[in-house]
């Protein structure tokens, strides 16, 4: 992934689902894939990919072509300064049959990003969810769990970008495809 990077051409008729996200280093992806392997054995499901772990900030669905231009627009006034996420927690949601990690103590600077952000896609009229932004990552899906969700070790992840990625559905699940990269400000704060 790149600054300067173009989105793919798209293929005869379609139209691309597209979402901004928080996209962890391959550390932080490991460690909460095994924090998945651990849940799975408790829960049952399909753990997701180290590959595929992500934090939605944005999801936006299919968009015409033409219109991934004005999304990079949208994006491109958000100024909000690196922070850090402690991944410290596990929880069901048993409607859905997801595994999800979670923080304890959320940093606020992660409500101004997931808010600015749609709030400048909205304003270039983009349809968004309606519901509160909810920051968490899917681990495990068609999960069964019985009883108490097993803890999880802390994985701390430093938030310096977001993307826009391309979501390409398949037999096997969904395929994600980074089409575009924003750094968050840098901050001189102590590292907490």
């Amino acid at each position: 992934m790149n600054d300067a990077s173009a989105p793919p051409p798209a293929e005869q008729g379609e139209m691309p689902r597209v979402f901004f996200a928080l996209w962890p280093p391959a550390a932080v992806a490991d460690a909460l894939a095994r924090a998945a392997k651990a849940a799975q054995r408790a829960c049952g499901g399909r753990a997701m990919g180290a590959e595929s772990l992500h934090l939605t900030l944005a999801f936006i669905g299919p968009v015409l072509p033409e219109r991934l231009a004005d999304l990079r627009s949208a994006a491109d006034g958000v100024e909000v300064p690196g922070f850090s996420l402690t991944f410290d927690r596990l929880g069901f949601w048993k409607r859905k049959g997801i595994v999800w990690a979670g923080c304890s103590e959320p940093a606020p600077e992660l409500g101004t990003l997931a808010d600015a952000l749609s709030r400048r896609l909205r304003a270039a009229g983009f349809v968004l969810e309606t519901r509160p932004f909810t920051a968490h990552m899917t681990l495990l899906r068609n999960a069964s769990c019985r009883g108490e969700v097993p803890q999880m070790d802390a994985v701390r992840w430093p938030m310096g970008e977001f993307v826009l990625v391309r979501s390409r559905l398949g037999a096997h699940g969904a395929r994600y495809e980074p089409l575009a990269i924003w750094r968050l400000e840098k901050t001189t704060a102590p590292d907490q």
